[in-house]
């Protein structure tokens, strides 16, 4: 695996744009890990590595990074399965994680962001324009707007502090995504919430991802709660009916 980044550094005398962010780096290559902490720690970031799946699994649980880059192809445990875990433990789960790859197929991207990923960065990727991306997934999370309490309808009960769905008195373990797109949908039930403004809401405005990514989650959605909550409004978008 190669990449074409590199380096600038900053000429002016203003506070890191990473000051105090901590970072947690997957990858198996090491001259990938020397190269990004690099970057990150020139910009103020606290850099932390591994080398493995369930290496960073270890680590995100004792150091509570910011942000996770994570490589999708590595030895022990992938991407995507790491980020399954990490989306599935309470000290872990609300960690912002972005892929850092080369593999560009759709399906990994799907399968990316079906595990629970915030964004899916592809390399080659110039060092500033990964750190406007990093910026900005850490905006999202710190000005995102997150209905507090319960939600409770006739047969489902949504609680947005503990990150758990209920239903028939059944808890549902849903990925990041899966559970962000449903709070977002069932706020207002009967309300149509168009592809953009889904795309917006739950992926941001600077996290790149196809009309599929909301039809897979749609989908894996209707699985587990059933099909009928769910309504598709053609050519629109969605809406919550209990």
């Amino acid at each position: 695996m190669s990449t074409n980044l590199h380096s600038k550094h900053n000429s002016d005398n203003t506070e890191p744009m990473l000051s105090r962010t901590k970072i947690l780096v997957v990858d198996d290559e090491e001259d990938i890990l020397e190269f990004l902490s690099y970057n990150l720690e020139k910009e103020g970031a606290k850099v932390y590595t591994a080398n493995n799946g369930l290496e960073a699994i270890d680590i995100a649980k004792k150091k509570k990074p910011d942000l996770i880059l994570l490589d999708v192809m590595m030895p022990e445990m992938d991407g995507v399965e790491t980020c399954l875990q990490l989306r599935d433990k309470d000290e872990t789960k609300n960690i912002v994680i972005a892929f850092l790859t080369a593999r560009g197929e759709d399906y990994s991207q799907i399968a990316g962001f079906d595990a629970g990923a915030d964004d899916y960065i592809a390399k080659p990727i110039k060092p500033r324009v990964l750190i406007s991306r990093i910026k900005a997934l850490l905006r999202r999370k710190e000005g995102a707007v997150q209905p507090m309490g319960s939600s409770e309808l006739k047969s489902l009960r949504i609680d947005r502090e503990r990150y758990v769905v209920v239903k028939d008195e059944v808890e549902l373990n849903l990925p990041k995504k899966e559970f962000e797109l449903l709070a977002l949908l069932i706020s207002v039930p009967g309300k149509v919430f168009t592809r953009e403004g889904i795309l917006s809401s739950v992926w941001g405005e600077d996290v790149v991802v196809g009309d599929r990514t909301i039809d897979v989650h749609i989908r894996k959605l209707r699985e587990k709660i059933g099909s009928s909550h769910i309504k598709t409004i053609k050519g629109v978008g969605y809406k919550f009916a209990d």
